[in-house]
Formats: structure tokens, sequence, C-alpha cells
């Protein structure tokens, strides 16, 4: 029998009150706004358009690399509301971090980064010499409030800028000065810090390397804890969070190349540790440095010749070590004390080590940090079951133990999938004869016969048809066109079989060459969309929306990531009316071979792409009464197009998406999106094609200047640029609202990715039961509409958690709960989790560092295989309508319970009308989240760490590629 848990705990803490005080002493240096008009010049010279601010970014990192015992803040913005702040800080009990002869070089050096070209050195001597006439002083003895702060007007936590990185950094210096090693059974870990810049929220510790003994020798990894400082809306104390998780070192060498295999396109983060300090002068540092190893000038070398390239203008006490050398003989740096580690990526290859901390281990390294902790701080309360009872869905997915019961299950589940079908064609159509039966009309372009038909009999599988629709004896008749069908009695499905010719599901034709500009690939993507539109055409015009599954290749079996056809083909299909699942083509490699998941992937590609059509089965609330009659969920989401993406653009663009419930018991809903050009909402798949015209780049001339470059940039500053994204926002917001009216709707909105936009969202701004959108203050909500604002793990912004178990290991527990020092009538703040996903079998109580003995009494070792944890989803009901009989504690057991659809195999980690929402984005931006490895996205194995992007299974973000988790040295 299933463990039952009456209460989690959070790996997180806070004050003991309001009035608990800390204050830390600093070593200070302000930034000296007097070099501003001599740096400024240096920049300036010779360019047509100076620069606003110095450019300190460069300065910065080295810094951190360098003498990383020092804590580098941002500079203070005209545009952001902020007060006087120090540019550099050094604990008060840290001798001389930063001595002036190596403060002087490092100025020296950044000088000449800032300007290397030779007809400007007369220029640099000059700044050089004004910059040192008026040097700046540290400060002694500055004090920093380290634990108390305000509340906004919302009653929020709303701590100091500085609090965010000085006071985590002052809980993990007090965690490695008060604690012993932390004894795991089989030894002892001791951590060291790592360095914190401007770009760094919280701290973080890294244990020394551990070996596993693995089939190809000793792979090795590292225990990290990360503490960040969070607030909780509506809650005056703020929260510290204490994340744990596995750190993995690349170490394996290619048999041909002789050196670790780099990712192109990609930096990776090395950890170093000199034997001596860098710097002359400078005090041994516990701390880990930070460089990053990328592709420059036809070979792999530190970027930019080291962190921030600007060491190889500089005399060092001990020399750099050489990106060669730690290529060729990973592992002998990383054996010799940690000189050198480089940190593994996912894209480097398989690792032997598994991701992750199972829940019992993760709370016993927990418990032990805690005895560190000050008077003034106690572990946050553990968290309770809210009051109503119920926590699944009035249709949840049931799995039946016996093949008779089984297979009549199976068989419902194929007959509401009929159904669901059925009914999403005819929202398609509502003015279609009632009498006929709907068409579902699909597609299949294939490469090679083995997947067509294997999708085919997919199809058949997951509709339940009977008979082959007709396919003709020889294979040879699938060289054309083959149009299979079959009648049910709910509706008739037509699926056309053709072969992708063409050349379309190839490479995109680029120039030859490793570097591409961003107008040649859109050319490329925007010649092959056009192809690809016009093959789909010839069948004849698509008069509603339909489906098509294209084999295509995984992205790394493209030349490179600018060859990468998926996008173009996702586009030219949509503008001929057909929306796209993709599936890999079959292939056996080393250490992969997808023929063998080849009938899975095909199942899940027709599961994914009918819902794309609407074809979903909703989670009824089990909650009756109290929710109002009728309710509706609305959900709105911001597709963010970036410089990484393949458009290479900067812009964002709005998705709204409105789930409305059928009355009739079965799971139906009608599923629209918003049309902001004709101000309705519209069937989903319409939505999706016409999300696609958003995805044209803009003509050449407006593009901005490639990064580095000399050319002029047309495009505003960030931040003129961020204004006139959130006003545009916030007016498609009340547009949105407006349209809400007259039917009680929950509006969903996920924090992490609408604040920066929408930024009612923000902690700091909100106030319970107002709502504002456009140009007007905060006003009262509309009596229609709630509003549930869904944070997820991600930016470690929820707490890692545990199932209490007092006699024995702590585990994981499915439900919604609450704060038990919060009243139910007043609390606004709840918690949803959800179980482990089937495909995980991982023991609880596995033990990723030490053996440990089963509960068969055998000796086993957990350290090889992956640990999963669902992830901690806050859902605050941010508007409500109290004084009209609205139930908050209500309103998140329905968004809790919408996370539960049932229709796919596990939970989502967000709830269905979010989920949906942010799904439309693969029309937006290209994306791999339908690659062989993760081919459902509605049920992803080994989701990204960035959940965000495309939401998937309630998992736990672990770091398992470290390289997008550590990204100190990213572009600026």
């Amino acid at each position: 029998m299933a463990q039952r848990y009456d209460s989690i705990r959070t790996a997180s803490s806070l004050p003991v009150s309001r009035d608990a005080s800390v204050t830390g002493r600093y070593r200070a240096l302000p930034f000296p706004e007097q070099w501003r008009g001599p740096l400024l010049t240096l920049c300036g010279a010779g360019r047509d358009k100076p620069l606003e601010t110095v450019p300190t970014f460069r300065m910065d990192q080295v810094i951190q690399a360098l003498a990383p015992d020092v804590l580098v803040r941002p500079r203070p913005s005209r545009y952001r509301d902020e007060g006087p702040d120090f540019w550099l800080y050094a604990p008060e009990d840290i001798p001389d971090p930063l001595p002036d002869t190596a403060f002087r070089a490092l100025v020296g050096a950044w000088l000449k980064d800032l300007r290397p070209e030779r007809e400007y050195r007369s220029l640099l001597n000059e700044t050089r010499d004004a910059l040192f006439e008026d040097p700046p002083e540290w400060q002694e003895g500055v004090e920093v409030e380290l634990l108390r702060c305000p509340t906004t007007p919302g009653g929020t936590a709303a701590p100091d800028p500085r609090q965010f990185q000085l006071t985590t950094d002052w809980l993990a210096r007090r965690l490695l000065g008060k604690l012993e090693p932390y004894d795991f059974g089989a030894g002892r870990l001791r951590f060291r810090p790592m360095p914190r810049g401007p770009r760094d929220q919280g701290a973080e510790l890294v244990s020394q390397a551990l070996g596993h003994e693995g089939s190809r020798g000793t792979e090795w990894f590292s225990v990290v804890l990360n503490i960040t400082l969070q607030t909780v809306p509506f809650d005056p104390l703020p929260r510290f969070h204490l994340h744990t998780h596995i750190r993995r070192y690349a170490t394996r060498v290619g048999v041909k190349s002789g050196r670790l295999y780099l990712p192109y396109g990609r930096r990776s983060t090395v950890l170093l540790r000199p034997r001596v300090p860098w710097l002359p002068g400078a005090p041994a540092s516990d701390r880990f440095a930070l460089a990053r190893l990328g592709w420059n000038k036809g070979g792999h070398d530190w970027v930019g010749g080291g962190p921030a390239g600007m060491l190889r203008s500089m005399s060092l006490t001990e020399s750099f070590p050489d990106a060669e050398s730690v290529l060729t003989a990973p592992a002998e740096w990383l054996e010799d004390g940690m000189r050198a580690a480089v940190v593994h990526s996912t894209a480097m290859g398989s690792h032997e080590v598994g991701t992750g901390l199972m829940p019992d281990q993760r709370s016993r390294i927990v418990e032990w940090a805690e005895e560190a902790l000050p008077e003034q701080l106690r572990p946050a309360p553990a968290l309770v079951r809210t009051r109503l009872s119920g926590s699944t869905p009035a249709n949840p997915r049931r799995e039946p133990s016996e093949a008779a019961k089984k297979a009549v299950e199976e068989r419902q589940r194929t007959e509401a999938r009929r159904q669901g079908a059925a009914f999403a064609l005819r929202c398609l159509a509502p003015d279609a004869d009632p009498g006929e039966l709907p068409l579902l009309e699909a597609g299949v372009f294939w490469q090679t016969p083995d997947m067509r038909d294997t999708a085919v009999a997919a199809l058949i599988a997951h509709l339940d048809l009977k008979g082959d629709g007709g396919a003709p004896e020889d294979a040879g008749a699938f060289d054309g066109t083959v149009v299979l069908e079959w009648q049910t009695p709910e509706l008739t499905v037509r699926l056309r079989c053709r072969k992708l010719t063409r050349s379309l599901g190839h490479d995109l034709t680029l120039p030859e060459g490793s570097r591409h500009s961003r107008e040649v690939v859109t050319a490329a993507l925007g010649a092959r969309r056009r192809e690809m539109a016009d093959f789909v055409s010839e069948d004849g015009p698509v008069s509603l929306p339909s489906l098509a599954l294209v084999e295509i290749d995984r992205a790394r079996d493209f030349t490179s990531p600018d060859h990468d056809a998926k996008f173009a083909l996702r586009l030219g299909c949509a503008d001929a009316g057909v929306l796209t699942q993709f599936m890999a083509v079959p292939k056996k490699a080393k250490g992969y071979n997808s023929e063998k998941s080849k009938d899975f992937r095909a199942a899940k590609a027709w599961d994914d792409g009918l819902r794309q059509l609407g074809v979903r089965v909703h989670p009824e609330h089990s909650l009756g009464e109290r929710l109002p009659s009728g309710m509706r969920y609305a959900a709105v989401w911001m597709v963010r197009k970036n410089r990484r993406s393949r458009t290479r653009w900067a812009g964002h663009v709005p998705v709204a998406v409105l789930v409305t419930p059928e009355v009739s018991g079965q799971g139906l809903a009608r599923v629209e999106g918003w049309d902001d050009e004709a101000r309705a909402w519209v069937p989903y798949p319409v939505m999706l094609l016409r999300l696609a015209k958003r995805a044209e780049v803009p003509a050449t001339g407006t593009l901005p200047a490639p990064r580095g470059g000399d050319g002029p940039v047309s495009r505003p500053s960030w931040w003129a640029d961020m204004a006139a994204q959130r006003r545009a926002a916030e007016e498609w917001i009340q547009r949105v609202r407006r349209s809400l009216r007259g039917t009680p709707t929950m509006l969903l909105a996920h924090g992490q990715n609408m604040r920066s936009h929408w930024t009612w969202l923000q902690d700091s701004k909100v106030v319970a039961d107002k709502f504002r959108d456009g140009h007007a203050p905060a006003r009262r909500l509309d009596p229609d509409l709630r509003l549930v604002r869904v944070r997820t793990s991600r930016g470690r912004e929820t707490a890692q958690w545990w199932g209490v178990n007092p006699d024995g290991a702590n585990g994981l527990a499915a439900h919604l709960w609450t704060n038990p020092n919060t009243g139910p009538e007043t609390a606004r703040a709840f918690w949803s989790t959800t179980p482990k996903a089937r495909t995980f079998k991982l023991s609880v109580a596995a033990d990723k560092l030490a053996p440990r003995v089963n509960t068969k009494g055998k000796l086993t070792v957990d350290t090889d295989k992956a640990a999963w944890n669902p992830g901690l989803v806050e859902l605050t009901v941010l508007g409500c309508h109290t004084e009209d009989g609205d139930s908050p504690e209500a309103l998140a057991l329905a968004a809790h319970q919408l996370r539960q659809a049932p229709d796919v195999p596990d939970a989502l980690s967000l709830p269905l009308p979010l989920h949906l929402a942010g799904l439309a984005q693969e029309y937006v931006l290209p994306t791999r989240a339908e690659e062989d490895e993760t081919p459902s996205a509605d049920a992803a194995a080994d989701a990204d760490p960035d959940a965000g992007a495309a939401p998937g299974l309630a998992k736990e973000p672990e770091p398992h590629d470290e390289q997008q988790q550590l990204s100190m040295f990213d572009a600026s």
C-alpha cells in the first residue's frame, strides 16, 4: 500500500519574525563615476554613435574569475528605481581581496580590451593616466541589512536588491564556516563556493569531484548547493531556498580526435582552481573560478583568450591553463585538485552518472545544512493538505491492473478519442450538416516505408479503426499519393500518404562554411517554406485545418543547426492550412537506436497531433457548487523571439487560449485561441495556423546590426524597446479581458513567462483582488473574472520538497498543500504536487553517493540512475470575489486538477489551458521538443532544464545540462 503523507517539507527557511535583523559589514568600492567622461571618450572614438554608458560587463567577469571573493554588483541604472549602491563588495573579514596593484593591472587590461586598435594606443594611455589621477578608494565598515525588508502595498516582502546577492553569500559562507563536511556514509563532501557576478542570483557551493566506476571507466560528478532569496505574494517574510543537484564533468575524449567533443556553436563551462592566485599580491581563495571554452578561428580555445578576453595582455602569477591541454587530458586536470573541470552537457553525449537526487537523500542534505542557520532564521513550516478533499478531477485517468479490465478501458479510451475528434471537428465547422459525420483529414509525409507503415498502424490503433483503409497490396503504389479511409460511428477518417520528395526534409540550402549570416539563413528558411507549401497544396486546397505527420531527421543529424529544415517545413505546411507533428527517421547509431522506439514515437505523434486539432479530454473539476456555475478557463502566454531563436530577431508574440467545458460529462471542451486581428476567439487549430504568419522575419533593413559589428543599430535601446513591448502586451491583455465578460472565467498566467511584459504579475506590484492592464491604474476585478498566477521551479523560484515520513524514508506525495499558519479564509498561496511519472521507478530512498541495502536486502548502487522529482507548482489566487462567495482554496484546487488531464499518461507541469497556450509557440519559434528523445510534448521523459519553454511533465528542472545553468560568461 502506498505511503500516505499528511505534510510535505520544502527546502526553504525564513526569518523568525518581521523584526529579525542581521547586519553585514563589508569593504566596498563605489564605481568611479569620475571615470565616466574619459571612458566614454575612449569608447566613442571613431564611432558614429557614441555609447551612453560605460561597458563594464567584461571587467566584471574578469574580477569574478581572478578575484572570486569579490562580489560584483550591477551598476545602478537610470531606467530602474534604485538607490545608490557600490560596485564591489568584500566581506570585512577577508583581507584585501583585490590589492591596488592587481586592480590597476585589471583596469589596464580592461582598457586594452575596450579599444585594442593600434591607432588608439595613444588615447588609451591618456585615458589610463586620467583614471588613476583620481582612483576610487575602498570604504571600510559599510553596513548592509541582510534580513529585514519592507513590504509592498500588497503586503509582499520587498527585499533590497543587494540582499539577493549579499544575504545568500552570507548564508553560504556561514554554512561552510559552521558545519563539518557532510558525511554521506562512504565519505565526506567538502564544499567550495563559486564566484557570483552581477547577473547571478544567489550563492552556489560545489563539492569535490567524486568518481563513479562505470562500464567505460571512471566518470566524475559533484553535489551542488544553490541558495536563493525568493518572495511569495502577500507574505511579508522573504524565503531562502536551498536547491541540491548533481553536476557531472566531461572526461571522455574521442577515439579519433583525442579530445573532448564540444558541440558546435555552444560554449562549454570550465571550473578552475589555481594552485596559487593568478593576480600578483592577491590572497589565496577557496572559491572556484569560471571560464568558457568555444570554437575560435579554426580551433577550440578559451572564449576571447580567457575570462572575458582580457588575460592575454596581463602578467599572471601562474599561467592560465592551456585550452588544448584541458581538452585532450580532461581527467588529469580534474584529478589534480580540480584545477580544471569541464562541465558535462547532454549535447556532449551520454554520461554514466545519473542526474538528480531522490527526496530522502535530498532531505538529509538539507537537514544538515539547516544546522548552520542563525537564530534569526528558521526552517519553513511543513505544508499540510488543504481542507477540501478530492485533489483528482471527477474524470481521472484510471490504470486497471487486470488484463481484461485493461482491454475494456483501452476500448473506452479510443472511443473517447473518436468522440473528442468529432466534437473538435464540429467546433471547426459549426455550420456543417449535423446529420453528416465529421471528416478527419490527416496525412503522412514519409521518407522511409518502415516509418510510413508504422504511422498508419499507430493511427489505426489510436482510434480503434477497423481494416486497413483500402491500402494497396503493391508497395510501389505508395510512391504516389495513397488515400486510406475508415468509417466509425463518430466520424470519417481520411489519411493521405505521400512521400516527402524534392529534398524537402534534407539540409537547408546554404553556402559552404560553418558560419552563416542571418540574412542567408532567413532566405533559406523562406525558400524551403515556399517549396513545402507548394508541395502540400498539390493535393488540393484545404477547407478546414488538417494534420500531417512529417518524417524528418533529428536536429543533430543535420549538418549544423542552421541547416535544420524542421521549422521551415512547419511554416510551409501552416501556409497550406496543415498542422504538423514530426517523427524522426528510424536510425541505428552508436549508443542510439530509434528503430526500437518507432511504434511508441508514432503513437505519441498522433496523440500530440490530434491535440493540435483541439482533441482533448478536459479534467472536470470535482468541486460542485464551490465554483461558479459554467466556469471556463483562459490562459495567456508570451512567446519570446530572441537572438538565440532561428529568426535571430528580438520580439514577442502573446497567445491566449480559452477552454470551455461542455456539460455532457464526457470530458469534452471547446478549445479556442484569441485572434487579435479579428478581435475574436477562433478554434485552437485556426489560431495555430495564423500564428505561423507571426514567424515572419522583418525586412533586412530593420534587423539589428550584428553584435560586435561597427554598423549602426536601428533598433531602440533595450529599455525603450521593452517599455514599448509592455505597453503593447498590456493593451492586448485589456482586449482579451474585455472579451471574457459575461461568463465566469478563471484567467491563468505563468509568472516566469508573463511577468516581464505584464508587470502586474510581479510580486512587487500585485495587490489582492485588483487588476491592472493598459495605462489605467489598478482597479477592482471584473465581476466574472478570477485571476490565478502559476509559478514553477524555473529559476529555483519554488522550493524543492519531499513528503514527510516519520517512520521511514521521506518520499513523494500528490495533493494541494497550504501553509498551516495561514487561515483558510485568508490563504491565497497554495502549492501543487503530482505523482512521480510512471516511467521512473527509482526508489525514493535511492542514494547517489554510497551503496545502500534495498527492500530485498541486497546491496545496490544508484549513482548511475537518473532521479526524477515532480516539481512544486505555486498556485496563487491573485484575484477573486470572496464577498460573493468565492473560495480561494477551491479556485486553487480547480487549477491543481487542471494539471491532471485524463488523456495523458502523467501529470502536466502546468494547468491544461496554460499547457496549450505554451505549446502554441511551436508555430512561432523553432523548437526541438519533438525530437525522438522527447517524442511527446505532453509526456517528455527528459525535459529541458528550462521547463518554461515547452511545458510537459511535472518534472522538477534538474539541471542535467549544466551548461545552461552556468551562464555567467554568456554574452551581455
